[in-house]
């Protein structure tokens, strides 16, 4: 079992992440949270900033998966979401992409299924089962403890932030031509968001 995976972050995307320990690269799917905190971290003395990441081991008998979280209440909210029926490690990841841990745990343990229906591929019925399910686990777990805010991303220039959105959005799963026009029509209303912000506006509106 690996517990974490610490090196040189030699690849970052919204989407994905690779860190560099002892001479392998891991390539770790990340949530958007986790890539806005990295993109915090500062480069070492020699250029290459190093990075820790907790770890999720997704093995299927047709893939070996790495998730990764820049802390273990991400992790652990993921691991939560993933025991609700319905609820895969891709849509768990894009729960943590669209809202942050204690967002969730302030929806779920509140009861606000509109809120979490409003994340992409979230039903009614599926939204239900993970405050039922998940009300008293993410206080008797501790997730629901309050934890520090991830580093915030500067905004690139308009171009890099619309390519980097649909390459995200692509990666989670959406066709790219309908992601394009959904991240276009977000960044001629609001040329200035990074691109975190973007993905989650479109996260909300991809049909």
């Amino acid at each position: 079992m690996i517990e974490y995976i610490r090196g040189e972050l030699t690849e970052l995307t919204p989407a994905f992440a690779t860190v560099e320990a002892g001479g392998v690269g891991y390539g770790l799917n990340i949530s958007l949270n986790t890539y806005s905190a990295l993109q915090g971290v500062k480069p070492t003395a020699g250029g290459q900033p190093i990075a820790k990441l907790y770890v999720y081991e997704a093995i299927r008998e047709d893939a070996y998966v790495l998730y990764g979280f820049y802390n273990k209440k991400e992790r652990e909210m993921f691991e939560l979401l993933i025991t609700v029926s319905g609820v895969g490690a891709n849509t768990a990841r894009m729960m943590l992409s669209s809202m942050s841990v204690a967002e969730l745990c302030n929806a779920i343990s509140t009861g606000n299924a509109r809120l979490i229906q409003s994340i992409k591929g979230i039903g009614k019925m599926t939204a239900q089962r993970i405050i039922v399910d998940l009300r008293d686990k993410i206080v008797t777990t501790g997730v629901s403890d309050e934890i520090p805010a991830g580093g915030q991303i500067a905004a690139p220039v308009n171009n890099a932030v619309k390519d980097e959105a649909v390459s995200a959005l692509t990666m989670l799963g959406f066709a790219p031509a309908p992601t394009h026009k959904v991240v276009v029509s977000i960044l001629e209303q609001q040329p200035d968001l990074p691109v975190e912000q973007v993905v989650k506006l479109a996260l909300k509106q991809i049909k």
